[in-house]
């Protein structure tokens, strides 16, 4: 495991003989708030959230994740189950001295969950965005219409198939995240920072490797302070899913529901998550 630089920054670390590049920005003597991006960007993503959380006194790390850091790109899928993944900000976690609020967006959101299922004594606070508890989310896949917004999830288990889709610019998968609020520019970005960079499989294997997943570490609820944002123009995630998602967590829960947002909360609404962010991390 690495150590901060002398100046108390974070800028790379180590874990499972891995290396993740981290943005440390914010004052160095702040509250941590570990920022965990999605599929498919890396941790520019929180480019306009993470100002508004250092004008308030806060440290930000937002560590580009397995499979996106160029250092940390293990070959096997079962490399990337979510207990690894949770694993991986545990450890980067415990560098700061910890415990630390996590905040998640998407598949960050997953990851946020189960840290703070397996490592409640380093989550001080859990903001997790768009995407609800697992279990709750689970149950959503056979009772509504999860199940069909969550297409592509079954589509990028066939080998090489989404790889081929986003091989071309303006492609099938350019256009599938332009039609889902995507800007051109922000596509742009997802080519240059995912496509170019080679992050692009170590994305899809969090997908791939969902067979493979550990759903017993989901069963006892959460017992960290917790809210859940969630946007009701989002075109992944069904609202059956965040409705149950009070049941699993056994301390402080509040739901935000961002009105006329997509699912790209933190480019797309970065003031709302950013309140709500606060809202959490304050109370505790």
């Amino acid at each position: 495991m690495s150590a901060p630089a002398p100046t108390g920054r974070i800028t790379s670390y180590q874990h499972e003989g891995l290396t993740f590049d981290v943005v440390d920005e914010g004052p160095v003597d702040g509250e941590v708030v570990v920022l965990l991006h999605g599929f498919p960007e890396r941790a520019s993503c929180w480019r306009l959230v993470a100002p508004l959380l250092h004008a308030q006194g806060y440290r930000t790390l937002a560590p580009d994740q397995r499979g996106y850091s160029s250092g940390a790109r293990p070959p096997r899928r079962r490399d990337y189950t979510t207990t690894h993944l949770a694993d991986d900000v545990a450890a980067l976690v415990r560098l700061t001295g910890g415990p630390a609020h996590v905040v998640g967006h998407d598949w960050g959101a997953i990851v946020a969950w189960t840290v703070a299922a397996r490592h409640p004594d380093l989550t001080r606070t859990l903001t997790a965005v768009s995407v609800p508890h697992p279990q709750a989310f689970l149950k959503a896949l056979v009772t509504s219409r999860q199940g069909l917004k969550s297409w592509y999830m079954l589509a990028f288990q066939a080998p090489g198939l989404p790889e081929r889709m986003a091989s071309t610019p303006g492609g099938f998968f350019d256009r599938m995240l332009r039609g889902t609020g995507m800007s051109r520019e922000e596509v742009a970005r997802f080519r240059e920072e995912i496509v170019d960079h080679g992050a692009l499989p170590g994305g899809l294997a969090y997908y791939r490797a969902l067979p493979l997943a550990d759903r017993g570490q989901m069963r006892a609820p959460i017992t960290v302070p917790t809210t859940l944002v969630w946007s009701d123009g989002d075109d992944f995630l069904d609202r059956a899913g965040v409705l149950r998602t009070e049941d699993h967590v056994a301390a402080p829960y509040e739901l935000v529901v961002l009105s006329g947002v997509d699912h790209w909360i933190p480019v797309h609404a970065p003031d709302a998550l950013a309140e709500a962010i606060l809202e959490r991390v304050t109370s505790a």
